[in-house]
């Protein structure tokens, strides 16, 4: 079985309740969602959340929608993936985060192929990033979520689920899967409410013409307005993660 863990949550730090701002009148969890059922290789589909009050709605939206949902420690993500994975012990597990409503699903099918067919323990589109932000995949075996669950003790590790694995590149067979061209320098999460203005015209230009639009078309529909591309470029990438990194330090002086 190949498991989908789509991680969420209402509180975060620079855009609380982002998950479920509306999109085209459905939440973006929801049009996030639609677009990850498309893939052909996900055999099962799981939203994963956190325990505390704040991610009741959340789950309730869910539901309402026959999504399963598994909820967890809310700063220990590691621990939340393996024990929402535990329930189905599948062979290998895609993470996604849900901040991301423009997820390809043909792109996570071509890193599921790439992952499998060259027995990789983990890969992802993220360890050298060639593809926009918001496009992040990763997938990696039941096997290694249980070691890096074991052994993990950075703050880092605890909170970011994978990095254990890409931080052992001799331990585990990494695979870095790669555009044909750079397009690193393009923003489609949603981080900030800048993200969320620019995922709103996407989707009110390209959905009714397209439910089913691809990373293609946006980049086509960005070509012809070319000013989009600007709107959120304040930003830097993988923020979160910097942060985690910094804890390590201070956790580190603490031993």
């Amino acid at each position: 079985m190949i498991l989908c863990i789509l991680q969420a949550r209402m509180s975060s730090s620079r855009f609380p309740g982002k998950v479920l701002k509306p999109l085209l009148g459905e939440p973006m969890l929801l049009r996030q969602i639609e677009r990850v059922k498309l893939s052909t290789l996900i055999d099962q589909l799981l939203v994963a959340t956190s325990t505390t009050a704040n991610d009741d709605l959340l789950v309730q939206v869910c539901q309402d929608q026959d999504i399963d949902v598994f909820r967890g420690a809310l700063e220990d993500v590691l621990d939340r993936f393996y024990q929402a994975a535990l329930i189905y012990k599948p062979r290998q597990v895609v993470r996604l985060t849900g901040d991301c409503p423009l997820m390809d699903p043909v792109l996570i099918d071509n890193l599921i192929s790439y992952h499998l067919e060259n027995c990789f323990d983990y890969s992802s589109n993220t360890i050298e990033p060639t593809f926009p932000d918001g496009l992040d995949v990763e997938i990696f075996s039941f096997e290694s979520l249980c070691q890096a669950w074991e052994e993990a003790e950075l703050p880092s590790e605890r909170e970011h689920v994978t990095q254990f694995m890409i931080n052992r590149p001799k331990r585990f067979k990494l695979g870095n899967y790669k555009n044909d061209t750079d397009l690193s320098h393009l923003r489609w999460t949603v981080d900030e409410e800048l993200d969320y203005e620019l995922v709103k015209i996407i989707f009110e230009n390209l959905y009714p013409l397209n439910p089913h639009f691809s990373a293609e078309e946006v980049l086509a529909f960005l070509k012809t307005k070319p000013e989009l591309n600007n709107i959120n470029s304040c930003y830097i990438r993988n923020e979160g993660l910097l942060k985690s990194l910094k804890a390590d330090q201070e956790y580190q002086k603490g031993k």
